[in-house]
């Protein structure tokens, strides 16, 4: 019977980490995981709801959580996009796909064409004859077809984004387009700013207020990197410290998240790998270069005259000089073991590449006078390389 028991936990955890990290669950893609999500609907709508203030849609076709963040980072967009054009784009083909019944079948010209007259009446302009247009609508159609929203049937849309409108595309219409974009508690017209666009309606109560910091804190704590205590509101904080214990056991019970609290704040990490989430650090080279910077640092700070201190909050203020310079004499300690192209790589572009890799997993913000690096996270890694001595 314990035996039932931990396997039963462990597929509820399962669904829980899944609708947290995937656009949605489709029958026709993953049916056991569907119909485990299914089972265990109530359990998992309840949690969601009551903690996160997400909703838990389910359908013959797919389930989703229809997520949104506790506070909006740059990071969060889309990894394919680099245009505020791409988004709107995306949104305009979706628009017209709510007018298509599944399976229908039209040409990639034809909805172009569409979406263009639509834009004229609000004054907007799109040419797709330039070049710029072209490769943004390409890269939101490339998005709905990663999603399975488009099937093409016949064509590429690369060869027309190439070319323009000597190529063309059949596409298929999928019937998960409709579950692509959030739907709002009220007229999108009625949203004063977009940071009003990630908050539900509350009752004007204490209960409301609850619900609300309740809400932004699990959002906030399951979907960034990590949060210090300094990034919190003093309401947010207080909630934090006085109900860390319930929020351990939340987060451990329901995701696998081991967490501790340190002097700066409550941080989380996963003990296990999954494929289901994007974790640090990456596979991606830079990552090795984020754990060899880390573990500098910790060795700079323990001795003196170097320059590297950490301030009350347990940050380390550099200047990009420094920054540089650190990433230089790395170099040339381990240059035998980069590749040709970060050997060749100016400083300040290896530099620009390293903070967007800290900042986009929580580990520096950057403003005009300095680079602040986020000790308390970051001071928890230390990378460097094997010799032969190491492996023997």
């Amino acid at each position: 019977m314990a035996r039932i028991a931990r396997n039963n936990q462990e597929e509820i955890k399962n669904c829980f980490i899944a609708l947290l990290n995937r656009p949605w669950v489709t029958k026709a893609d993953d049916p056991e995981l569907y119909q485990s999500i299914r089972s265990h609907y109530q359990e998992l709508r309840d949690w969601f709801q009551e903690y996160c203030g997400f909703s838990l849609l389910l359908t013959r076709q797919l389930a989703r959580l229809e997520k949104f963040p506790g506070q909006a980072h740059a990071w969060m967009g889309l990894e394919l996009f680099s245009d505020p054009l791409d988004y709107a784009l995306f949104t305009y083909c979706l628009w017209y796909l709510e007018g298509k019944n599944e399976t229908d079948q039209f040409l990639l010209t034809e909805m172009i064409e569409e979406i263009k007259n639509h834009l004229i009446g609000s004054q907007v302009s799109l040419d797709f004859t330039m070049y710029h247009h072209r490769q943004s609508m390409y890269r939101a159609l490339k998005q709905l077809k990663a999603l399975k929203v488009l099937v093409a049937v016949d064509g590429d849309e690369a060869e027309w984004a190439r070319v323009g409108n000597d190529k063309n595309v059949l596409y298929e219409c999928s019937p998960l387009s409709r579950y692509v974009l959030r739907h709002f508690p009220q007229d999108l017209t009625t949203y004063q700013t977009p940071t009003s666009l990630g908050e539900l309606a509350y009752p004007d109560d204490q209960e409301g207020q609850v619900r609300r910091r309740r809400h932004r804190v699990y959002r906030r704590l399951l979907q960034e990197p990590v949060v210090h205590d300094w990034e919190w509101s003093q309401d947010e904080r207080y909630y934090v410290l006085t109900q860390r214990h319930t929020i351990l056991e939340h987060l451990s019970a329901r995701f696998g998240l081991e967490g501790q609290r340190y002097r700066e704040g409550l941080i989380f990490f996963y003990p296990d790998h999954s494929a289901e989430i994007e974790l640090f650090p990456t596979a991606k080279n830079i990552s090795d270069l984020v754990l060899l910077l880390a573990g500098e640092i910790r060795r700079l700070l323990d001795q003196s005259d170097t320059g590297i201190y950490t301030d009350e909050r347990g940050r380390i203020p550099l200047t990009l000089a420094e920054l540089e310079g650190l990433l230089l004499r790395l170099r040339e300690r381990h240059k035998s073991l980069w590749s040709q192209q970060l050997r060749q790589a100016k400083s300040n572009e290896l530099a620009q590449e390293i903070l967007a890799h800290l900042t986009d997993w929580g580990l520096a913000t950057v403003n005009s006078e300095q680079i602040i690096l986020l000790n308390p996270a970051l001071g928890r890694w230390n990378g460097n390389y094997l010799t032969d001595e190491d492996e023997e």
